[in-house]
Parts: structure tokens; C-alpha cells; sequence
């Protein structure tokens, strides 16, 4: 009896074993929400922490003034203006008039330092994710239409300097935050299992 024959009989007379998948591409768990729990590429955490690092300084620079971009005597708990120094130099868009307008009011300096807060901390610790992808878009959008780069001049006659009319750091710092929320939201490095386990966010989406 050829060997063929052998594994035919005894699989059509045996009871089907239940063989478990082995590793692979495709072998990664999910979670309700649809992201990997495991198997993650340790690059999207790496880009992850880097984002949320971006985010954290800036707020950790401008709130203290360390001097890098923001000297001590402008530092906001020195009662400097976070939005002030640069809004209120825009001068090149369809929105310069408004980002002048609203250059160091109370409201936008607030909703700005907060913004880099929580979204900072929010990608460094791996949670709430969907939050920080949204309103991360949104004022890297809101900053690429202040510096606005498909002019290649401001409105003073001046060169703008800019070297790609389309995208810049602003956009691909948006896709960035895209493409972790889509593959590393559960990622074991950080608090993203614990996040996604919490009966409140389980019941709202947003949250995760």
C-alpha cells in the first residue's frame, strides 16, 4: 500500500484533528475595535513614542521656556503667549487674517497647550489613540495652512521658502498618527491592552 493510499484511509476513518495555526503574517489576534493586539511591528511602536515625543516637548518647551524654540521670559507659566510668536506673524494663506485674530487670546493658547499635552501623552502611553489621531490631524492641518506652503512667496513679496508646495513635516506627522491608530493601537509596549479593556471604552468607540 503506497504511503498516499495510507493517508487517505486513515483520513476519511479518523477523527479530524484540530491543527492550530502557526505563526505567520496573518496569525495576529484582534480586538473588537479591529486592531492587532499582537504581532505589531516593533517599528510602529518606535514611531508611535517618536510622534508623542514630538508633541511632549513642544508643550514641555513652550510651558517652560527650556530655550530651544521658546526662551525663558516668553515660557507660558512665565505669562508668555503660546499661539502669540507665531500667529501673529502669518502672513502668507487664505487664513492669515484669522490666525492674526485669534494670536495669543486665553482660549487658543489653551486649547493649543493642551492639544500637545494630551496627544503627546496620549501616543507615549498608547491610549486613546482615535482621540489623538483626530485632533493630532487637525492642528497639523490647522499649522500647514498657517506656514501654507504652496506659496512661494508671503503676501509682504517675501520668499517663503518653501521646498514642496503639497506635503511637509505637518502631513506626513498627520499620516503618521493614521498609520499607528490603524496597526499599533493595542500594542503590548504601553497601556493600550489596559485602555481597551476599560467597560467605558468598550462602549464608546471614540474612546479607543
Amino acid at each position: 500500500m503506497s504511503p498516499t493510499r495510507l493517508t487517505t484511509t486513515e483520513s476519511a476513518t479518523d477523527t479530524p484533528r484540530t491543527v492550530p495555526p502557526g505563526p505567520g503574517p496573518h496569525a495576529a489576534s484582534t480586538t473588537d475595535a479591529g486592531h492587532r493586539t499582537r504581532g505589531a511591528h516593533p517599528s510602529v511602536d518606535i514611531l508611535r513614542v517618536a510622534l508623542g515625543l514630538v508633541f511632549l516637548w513642544a508643550f514641555l518647551d513652550k510651558a517652560f521656556g527650556w530655550s530651544y524654540s521658546t526662551g525663558t521670559d516668553r515660557a507660558w507659566v512665565n505669562g508668555g503667549s503660546p499661539t502669540n510668536g507665531f500667529l501673529s506673524h502669518v502672513n502668507v494663506g487664505p487664513l492669515q487674517s484669522f490666525f492674526r485674530d485669534i494670536a495669543g487670546k486665553g482660549w487658543a493658547d489653551w486649547l493649543f497647550m493642551l492639544g500637545l499635552l494630551g496627544i503627546g501623552l496620549a501616543l507615549i502611553l498608547g491610549v486613546a489613540l482615535r482621540i489623538a489621531a483626530v485632533g493630532g490631524t487637525i492642528m497639523m492641518l490647522m499649522m500647514w495652512a498657517a506656514e501654507w506652503p504652496p506659496a512661494q512667496f508671503n503676501s509682504l513679496g517675501e520668499a517663503t521658502g518653501s521646498s514642496n508646495p503639497l506635503i511637509d513635516y505637518h502631513i506626513v506627522y498627520a499620516i503618521g498618527l493614521w498609520v499607528v491608530l490603524a496597526v499599533g493601537s493595542a500594542s503590548a509596549l504601553g497601556a493600550g491592552r489596559w485602555w481597551s479593556s476599560l467597560s467605558f471604552v468598550q462602549r464608546n468607540r471614540w474612546a479607543r
